[in-house]
């Protein structure tokens, strides 16, 4: 069966060819017109082609069939990895642009502050650094005239700008008062909350004398 498809398909292929020749030269075969040859040789080329398909054995259509089955799932399997792979450069992309506004607010936070407003807030943490302070006791002294001597609207945003703890900034004022001299509790909330002493609101200069033992 194999023999007789590959004989018919050899045939179909001369047939063809000869229909070729045909139009050009049909005298070769000794034929009158181009019509007639066209006819006779693009017949016999048909008929060739139908016994080949005729002559095919089932198995050998599904072969051809499972072929052409392949070739398709592999062209689908190609195709796939470039939608992956342009899933993966979004997520990618996604990923590197969220830090940049992160990194954008907090430029913009630090930008915020004048020159002036910047050196007063260093100044202010080396102040608490070494001491307690109140808000208002700290404000002062970055704007006195006999201290740092900035803007009072300056000093008010830098100290402001800080995260502080002003009641345990008044205990750490009431703890050094009593390292050194002895103070009541009542005397020690008055020095701390007084405007000529620590400048500390009633309530956190209540807290830090508690906090320091004065009142216990």
């Amino acid at each position: 069966m194999a023999f007789l498809n590959g004989l018919f398909a050899l045939l179909s292929v001369i047939f063809f060819i000869c229909l070729i020749v045909a139009l050009i030269k049909p005298s070769i075969f000794k034929i009158k017109t181009r019509l007639k040859a066209f006819l006779i040789f693009f017949t016999a080329m048909i008929v060739s082609s139908l016994i080949v398909n005729a002559t095919m054995s089932d198995e050998e259509k599904a072969r051809i069939e499972q072929q052409q089955q392949t070739a398709s799932e592999e062209k689908s399997s190609s195709e796939q990895p470039v939608q992956e792979n342009t899933s993966i450069v979004e997520d990618k992309k996604s990923v590197e642009e969220t830090p940049k506004v992160e990194v954008q607010e907090v430029v913009e936070e630090v930008q915020s502050l004048t020159r002036p407003q910047s050196n007063a807030v260093r100044s202010a943490s080396q102040y608490l650094s070494m001491s307690g302070f109140s808000r208002k006791g700290l404000i002062d002294q970055l704007s006195s005239s006999y201290g740092d001597g900035y803007d009072k609207a300056d000093a008010t945003i830098a100290v402001d700008s800080l995260d502080v703890d002003w009641n345990e900034q008044a205990a750490r004022s009431a703890a050094q008062y009593l390292e050194m001299s002895g103070f009541s509790c009542n005397g020690l909330i008055d020095q701390l909350s007084s405007s000529a002493g620590d400048k500390y609101t009633k309530d956190q200069a209540t807290y830090g004398a508690q906090q320091a033992g004065a009142c216990s």
